[in-house]
């Protein structure tokens, strides 16, 4: 448990070793969900989801912090499964729609992506998402991938911010790009959050764990 109203589902030890970090928001009776993994343990992570007492019908959103397979693998089954709505943004998304194999890097895992709609497709360098009667903010920070987002909510008086893969990598075969990395990374810095939860270097407590995390990234 990160917050009464964050956890943690997915990644490393909660589902699979391939899996990104996958989270789990929460709140007003209504819920979502921050990335899939990879897609082999559907079922265990719906078992965790459940633990947390979050009803399958509770869920109405996937939040996609990016298309790459460690985070998106599991995207369609879980569409299929939970009949909710897939969020990304616009320049990620034409890549998971068409189940590319190459700028998702399913294919440096050995496997295949399976193809899932997109339902709402960010556009916007901020945008919000209701969840019941709270809202997530869903910020564009391109470069590890060209649409890249993090979400950020508040949470007992914390601001918690979901931003996968703050450490990149930066690598042509992703389309990344370094100077839009390095922006994003000054403009991540920026929100002053309480609380990060990274993709696969784990969960970062208090204002100064978390600049230290995102700075020791930054080229000065």
């Amino acid at each position: 448990m990160i917050t009464k109203e964050i956890f943690q589902v997915g990644g490393g030890d909660y589902t699979a070793p391939e899996d990104a970090a996958i989270y789990l928001v929460s709140m007003d009776e209504k819920a979502a969900i921050v990335d899939a993994g990879c897609g082999n343990s559907t079922d265990r992570l719906l078992k965790n989801i459940r633990s947390c007492n979050v009803p399958d019908e509770a869920i109405d959103y996937l939040l996609i912090t990016h298309c790459h397979f460690d985070h998106t693998g599991g995207a369609a089954e879980l569409k299929e499964r939970l009949n909710l709505k897939v969020v990304a943004h616009s320049l990620d998304a034409e890549y998971l729609e068409k189940g590319d194999q190459h700028v998702t890097a399913a294919s440096w895992y050995g496997a295949v992506l399976k193809p899932v709609s997109v339902d709402i497709k960010l556009s916007k360098h901020t945008e919000t998402i209701c969840l019941g009667h709270r809202e997530i903010t869903a910020i564009h920070l391109p470069g590890h991938s060209p649409g890249s987002v993090v979400y950020q909510v508040d949470s007992e008086e914390q601001t918690v911010l979901f931003a996968q893969d703050v450490h990149g990598p930066i690598h042509p075969d992703l389309l990344s790009d370094q100077d839009a990395y390095q922006a994003s990374l000054k403009q991540m810095l920026d929100l002053n959050v309480d609380i990060l939860c990274e993709g696969h270097y784990g969960i970062f407590h208090g204002k100064d764990a978390v600049r230290d995390f995102i700075i020791s990234f930054m080229k000065s």
